[in-house]
């Protein structure tokens, strides 16, 4: 069974990205290319959240932190990039009167990049390893995470001088000296991010299959049997937290240049609380679900929020609720099990 679900991702991550790279291109105008290039950017975190809490056990409520962090540190280069040699408009408008010295290094997008996915990393490795030491775990360790994400983004709107505050960093304009929004830059982009999501996704599926993730099942299922037999499993499982912190700060990165700005906004709770919604529906246990979930649950959202503005946040509940109670295991689940009947029927 183990064998036919994983030819079942593998099958389900092909016709994915045919129809993001060939036929979305060929059938989308440039609004909607958009709209799934910016949805993609949340599969990024859903892939994450597939690794931590379907494969691991690990809820977090707070992954809008490292998506943050990955769409702020993108968000300065691109802001320096846009004026070069003058101050940001935030900063002008709050009295400062010189670059803070910590934003200098981020007129360089390697530096950005850098920055934007080793800070998240390395604080994630931290913070997680000294959470789970103390054997912190389910819904206390999603009320951590919550509470880290409430901090953060308190901290992002009290530092108005520095982050651009409630409004948060927007108004770019050039990447790496190109026009951002030029028809060959936003083709560049856009392929990108699918060539870094479906590699991601393929990495996620990688650790699924090894030695590895039946250790991340097992600590799901039974962690004091895994500490017993000698794993540091708090090694472990801020490892695998880390990884999930690194593909939120990737999207953050991307979400940032697709939507042309970041702001408290975006990454604080409600968002954190969304993306984790996004691997529900999609599939908890589903790499390729993941990505389903991200790319539906966004355009359903932004269909009920157009054309029923008053009632869309209730008819998405609604519809979650429905999918979660029919579908535990989600929309990829249920094809699995369709695929497995299949085989069982063809035996």
């Amino acid at each position: 069974m183990k064998g036919l679900d994983i030819n079942i991702e593998r099958i389900s991550l092909a016709v994915l990205a045919l129809l993001m790279a060939v036929v979305f291109p060929m059938v989308l105008n440039g609004f909607y290319l958009n709209l799934v290039a910016k949805y993609a950017s949340y599969a990024f975190v859903a892939i994450g959240i597939v690794l931590i809490w379907g494969f691991s056990g690990i809820l977090s409520l707070g992954q809008g932190v490292f998506f943050g962090l990955g769409g702020y540190a993108m968000a300065m280069y691109l802001k320096l990039a846009a004026a070069p040699g003058a101050l940001p408009d935030f900063m002008t408008w709050s009295g400062v009167s010189s670059l803070p010295g910590w934003w200098v290094p981020f007129h360089s997008l390697g530096f950005a990049v850098a920055a934007g996915l080793l800070v998240p990393a390395v604080l994630a490795y931290v913070f997680s390893y000294l959470v789970f030491k103390k054997r912190v775990s389910g819904v206390y360790f999603a009320i951590v995470t919550l509470a880290l994400a409430l901090t953060f983004t308190v901290l992002l709107v009290g530092q108005q001088s520095y982050t651009g505050g409630q409004n948060g960093i927007t108004n770019f304009s050039s990447i790496a000296g190109a026009d951002l929004y030029g028809k060959g830059a936003v083709f560049t982009i856009y392929y990108i991010e699918l060539v870094l999501l479906f590699g991601f996704a393929l990495f996620a599926l990688t650790i699924r299959n090894s030695r590895l993730g039946n250790v991340l099942l097992a600590l799901r299922d039974r962690e004091d049997r895994v500490r017993f037999t000698g794993y540091n499993t708090a090694a472990v499982k801020a490892f695998v937290f880390m990884v999930g912190a690194l593909s939120a700060s990737m999207g953050g990165m991307f979400f940032t240049i697709q939507a042309g700005l970041i702001s408290p906004t975006v990454v604080g709770v409600t968002t954190s609380i969304e993306m984790v919604v996004f691997a529900a529906v999609g599939g908890r246990m589903s790499v390729s679900g993941a990505i389903v979930g991200a790319l539906g649950v966004g355009m359903l959202e932004f269909y009920l929020s157009n054309n029923y503005p008053e009632g869309w946040l209730l008819l998405l509940g609604a519809l979650f609720i429905v999918v979660v109670t029919v579908m535990p295991s989600g929309l990829m689940g249920l094809v699995k099990r369709l695929a497995m009947r299949g085989d069982e029927a063809a035996a």
